[in-house]
Parts: structure tokens; sequence; C-alpha cells
């Protein structure tokens, strides 16, 4: 199954190891460290126009989304639970 992460983009289920909220990179030293060598890496993509609000790590990639971990969270679970 796939989750839509914003904008035209979407993501198989099974590829994302963790979704972060956007507060996270502000309480973590460990957070912003590793998010910042994405960007570094160019491993970092940041969806939309908007504001980032959560961001998605696959092994490959980083997503920059502007949809709440929450609903991300949400959007996952509903797909597992099929």
């Amino acid at each position: 199954m796939f989750i839509h992460l914003g904008g035209d983009m979407v993501v198989r289920s099974k590829d994302v190891i963790i979704i972060l909220d956007f507060q996270m990179k502000q309480s973590s030293k460990t957070t912003r460290q590793f998010l910042a060598q994405a960007e570094e890496d160019g491993r970092l993509i940041v969806l939309g126009g908007e504001q980032t609000k959560s961001y998605v790590v696959t092994e490959g990639k980083v997503y920059g989304s502007p949809i709440s971990s929450l609903t991300l969270k949400r959007r996952a679970n509903f797909l597992e639970s099929r």
C-alpha cells in the first residue's frame, strides 16, 4: 500500500522507517544533525509550498511533508489494519 505525503508524493508504506513531528527538530540535537546531514547529502526533499509539519524517513530519502505526523501515522495505521 501507499501513503500520500503531500503534493504529488506517495511512498510505499513498507518503505517508511519513521515519521517525525516537526517539533522533534526543535527539541532534539540528534534529529537536527540527522536532518542537516540529509539536506547536505541531497536526500532531504521538501514537499509542497506549505510549512513542513513532519518528516518521513525512508532508507534512501527524507521527506519534509506539509501533512501533520499524526495524520500520516493514522494513514499508515489504517493501511496496516486492512
